[in-house]
């Protein structure tokens, strides 16, 4: 082997070590989105037991961060819920229903009676345990699982959770 030959080669395998050296950080940077774990739904403490009244709707802002590939982006409303306290001895004490609609995404409000909830856009109406009161919607107000912690005054956990609209079948959204 030749003085000449040893020059080449180690110029190839310095050339070949820097390339290689480059490219894990940039193949990493590429597949990351695709290593990531899928995003759990959140589960947020919204507010005390003792802060709901019995049989009152009250709307509660689900604020999260949010991720989309590289992009971070700042805690910022992502949707909102409606929590309604039950009488003493129900099962479970507390029912949270999303406020989008399930007909078209709409937000739902409290009707002006406030004994149900309204939709404004085409006039989905539900009662306060989420069951739809004439036939617009294709099926109840989405229920949300809560969570009651121990104590004297419990935190009312919910797990947010966005679904598909126009659907019968409710359809969880990635």
């Amino acid at each position: 082997m030749t003085r000449r030959d040893i020059f080449q080669f180690a110029t190839v395998a310095l050339g070949a070590l820097i390339g290689l050296v480059l490219a894990v950080p940039g193949v990493a940077y590429l597949v990351s989105p695709l290593r990531k774990k899928e995003r759990n739904e959140s589960i947020q403490t919204l507010t005390r037991l003792k802060q709901l009244e019995v049989g009152v709707p009250r709307s509660f802002a689900i604020i999260e961060d949010r991720r989309d590939a590289w992009v971070k982006y700042p805690r910022e409303p992502m949707g909102s819920v409606w929590l309604i306290r039950r009488p003493a001895g129900s099962d479970p004490p507390v029912v949270a229903l999303s406020s989008e609609c399930p007909h078209l995404g709409c937000a739902i409000n409290l009707a002006p009676d406030g004994k149900s909830l309204l939709c404004p856009c085409h006039t989905s109406a539900f009662d306060l345990e989420g069951k739809p009161k004439n036939q617009v919607p294709p099926r109840p107000m989405d229920r949300l699982d809560v969570e009651i912690s121990q104590g004297d005054d419990p935190e009312v956990r919910v797990k947010f959770q966005r679904f598909r609209t126009l659907s019968e079948e409710k359809i969880p959204l990635v």
